[in-house]
C-alpha cells in the first residue's frame, strides 16, 4: 500500500478540518500511538499530516515503536549549539535517525508577525542537529530531515510586500514578492543548502483546501520520491532487517 496523491489532497483537507480522516489513516494513525486529537507534537491539525508521513515507514517494514509522532514517545535529538531539539515526527529504528520533520505552517491575516519566526525555527533547527553530526552525535548513518510547510492561501499572502529601506541593500530576488514568492524561495534555498533533504510547501485554506504547489522542485511529489529514496538508500544497508 503506497502513499497515493489522494493520500496527500485528503491530509492537507483534514488539516483544515474539512473532511474526516479515511478509515486507513485512522488505523495507522492508531498504530504509531497517535492517540486522541492534539497528541501530536504539531497540535491536531498536523496529525493528519503526522499520519500521512508515518505511513512511508510503516510501509517499508519499520515497528511501530520506531516512528514516534507524540511527546510522550520522546521527540528530542541531540543539538550542538544547546541540549535537545523537539522535532514533530521522528523516525528512529537501531540507533539509526531514519528521518526527522519539522511541520509547520503560516496562517493570515497578518503574515509578516510570524514570517521571520518561521524562517529562523527552521533555519536553526537543521543548522543545530547538522552540526551536532559533525561532531558524531549521529555516528552511524547520515541524519536525513524533511520540512513539510502548509502556508494559509489568501489575499495577504499573495500580495507583494515592500521591502525596508535598511542600512544596506537587501538581494534584488526578493523585490516585489509576496510572503507565498518568499517562502518559496527561502525553501529553495533550504535544498540548494544541503540544509534539509526534502521540502514540501504548499498553500491552501479553508475555503479551498486543496494544495496548490507554486515551486515544481518543492512539491508533493518531489518530496515523496525523497522519502522513498532516504527509505531504498537503507533498505540497501539492511535497515530495516
Amino acid at each position: 500500500m503506497t502513499v497515493t496523491r489522494q493520500d496527500f489532497e485528503d491530509a492537507i483537507a483534514a488539516y483544515w478540518g474539512a473532511k474526516e480522516l479515511q478509515r486507513e489513516q485512522s488505523t495507522i494513525k492508531a498504530a504509531v500511538g497517535a492517540g486522541t486529537a492534539g497528541s501530536v507534537r504539531g497540535g491536531k491539525h498536523f496529525d493528519a499530516i503526522a499520519v500521512l508521513l508515518s505511513k512511508f515507514f510503516l510501509d517499508a517494514g519499520y515497528p511501530p515503536e520506531s516512528i514516534r509522532v507524540t511527546k510522550s514517545q520522546g521527540l528530542e535529538l541531540p543539538g550542538y549549539y544547546r541540549p535537545q531539539k523537539q522535532w514533530d515526527l521522528v523516525v528512529v529504528h537501531e540507533n539509526v535517525l531514519v528521518a526527522a520533520f519539522e511541520l509547520k505552517a503560516l496562517g493570515g491575516p497578518s503574515y509578516g508577525n510570524n514570517y521571520n519566526n518561521r524562517v529562523e525555527e527552521a533555519l536553526g533547527s537543521a543548522v543545530d542537529l547538522r552540526r551536532a553530526a559533525l561532531a558524531e552525535l549521529y555516528p552511524k548513518e547520515k541524519p536525513w530531515l524533511g520540512y513539510f510547510f502548509i502556508m494559509q492561501d489568501g489575499a495577504g499572502s499573495r500580495r507583494p510586500v515592500k521591502t525596508a529601506k535598511g542600512a544596506l541593500p537587501s538581494d534584488g530576488i526578493w523585490h516585489n514578492t509576496s510572503y507565498q514568492d518568499r517562502f518559496g524561495i527561502f525553501c529553495e534555498r533550504l535544498m540548494g543548502e544541503q540544509l534539509y533533504d526534502a521540502v514540501c510547501y504548499v498553500t491552501s485554506s479553508v475555503e479551498n483546501p486543496k494544495p496548490i504547489e507554486l515551486v515544481e522542485s518543492l512539491d508533493w511529489r518531489h518530496f515523496s520520491a525523497a522519502i522513498n529514496a532516504r527509505l531504498t538508500y537503507l533498505k540497501d544497508l539492511g535497515i530495516p532487517r
